[in-house]
């Protein structure tokens, strides 16, 4: 059993282990992988909120494409998207006109936690909603705020 890298959270998606950084909190939550050129194969990111809400991410400041899923209290993929990388923020756009333009991917139910991992991946291992995804949900669950 591969030990996580310091920091990161191990993930087993169809078979497949990936180490995700953790987003527990707003600040790490609002910000999630902006800014990033390129999310590596086996890396991206796990959200955990402190309960489950309907939840509306959109691709700020992204600027590699990203797959993500929307789970259940119990780990269960309810809703996939592939999320697009958008064009930065325009000289002279405000940040209103610019964030209005970001389409937004909702989970349509409520979810606890939310994946993010590099494009294509959901295709590749063939993801879809139903399959469960396995990780420390109690230990997130408990850090996060």
């Amino acid at each position: 059993n591969a030990q996580a890298p310091s920091g990161r959270e191990t993930v087993t998606i169809k078979g497949e282990r990936f180490y995700l950084e953790p987003a527990l909190d707003f600040a790490s939550r609002q910000h999630g992988l902006s800014d990033r050129q390129s999310i590596e194969p086996s890396g991206g990111m796990i959200f955990v909120f402190p309960s489950p809400q309907v939840q509306n991410f959109w691709m700020i400041d992204c600027l590699t494409d990203i797959d993500i899923a929307y789970l259940s209290e119990t780990g269960r993929v309810m809703t996939l998207h592939e999320m697009k990388a958008e064009a930065p923020k325009k000289p002279g756009e405000s940040d209103l006109a610019y964030q209005n333009r970001l389409p937004r991917y909702s989970s349509e139910y409520p979810s606890r936690y939310v994946i993010e991992v590099a494009p294509g991946t959901w295709k590749r291992l063939d993801v879809r909603p139903g399959d469960v995804i396995s990780f420390d949900m109690e230990g997130l669950k408990a850090r996060a705020r």
